[in-house]
């Protein structure tokens, strides 16, 4: 008896320990200001269910941002991520809601710099050997100019919230290979999958310098690539620009919880 006595003691003692850090978890959510920049990959291009103010921009509420939201209700939440910024249109028009009481900012940014889409039209249409060429074109500005840019954006993320956590999320790589037998052949899937690769080093580094925290999908998406069976993004598409985006399980299952788990 007393054995269970001392064991259910314990495990009381646990049970309220849990609810301590589950209340602190929640409050401290409750007590973010929380701010979504970035390109298509945080607005939630893919997804659907678009916000009916969002324009172009496509933001949904099945994206990371608006779903994490929805879950935790921070105190303020401002989602200006938007399709086809690059770190450029970032810094000079999705700041503006940023200030010092801002605790808790997502950031995606660094495909459309590279020439993302013209990249994934060529790779679609054309041969192996242009494809490989746009490939290395955006590799090559992915090493010799990506990181000036997104040094200035981050710089400029930091001066004007600098007592945030700043989380810049990466990108999947597109491509399970050796596994399908239509659409683009593996040539082209690889070296798309490198590019991604490439990517995803450069940012984590410049985040890096910055002090930031680089949130890496490609885990996450591993088995749920184009060409998996059980996809997490679009192949190409109507409407066109969702192609090569996550859909709502990426969104959910993919960047949702890498977000969630640190933030």
């Amino acid at each position: 008896m007393r054995g269970f006595r001392r064991l259910s003691v314990s495990l009381t003692t646990l049970a309220a320990a849990a609810a301590l850090l589950v209340g602190a978890g929640s409050a401290q959510a409750a007590g973010e200001r929380y701010v979504a920049l970035g390109d298509s990959y945080s607005s939630g291009v893919g997804a659907g269910s678009y916000l009916s103010d969002s324009g172009s921009c496509k933001r949904s509420s099945r994206s990371y941002p608006a779903l994490w939201s929805a879950a935790n209700a921070p105190s303020s939440f401002s989602f200006v991520a938007c399709s086809g910024a690059t770190s450029t249109t970032v810094k000079n028009s999705q700041l503006g809601t940023l200030n010092s009481s801002t605790t808790l900012v997502s950031v995606s940014a660094g495909g459309n710099d590279i020439g993302f889409a013209d990249i994934m039209g060529v790779c679609v249409l054309q041969s192996d050997q242009a494809c490989i060429n746009a490939v290395n074109e955006g590799t090559a500005k992915t090493r010799n100019q990506l990181p000036g840019q997104l040094d200035q954006l981050y710089s400029n993320i930091k001066s004007r919230s600098p007592q945030a956590r700043v989380m810049v999320l990466g990108y999947p790589r597109l491509y399970k290979l050796g596994s399908c037998v239509v659409g683009i052949g593996d040539t082209k899937r690889k070296a798309l999958d490198d590019a991604a690769d490439t990517l995803n080093t450069v940012i984590s580094q410049r985040a890096a310098a910055a002090g930031f925290r680089f949130i890496d999908v490609r885990g996450p998406f591993s088995g749920h690539e184009i060409c998996s069976g059980d996809a997490w993004l679009h192949s190409t598409r109507i409407p066109v620009d969702e192609s090569y985006h996550p859909n709502s399980k990426g969104q959910q299952y993919g960047y949702l919880p890498s977000f969630d788990a640190i933030a």
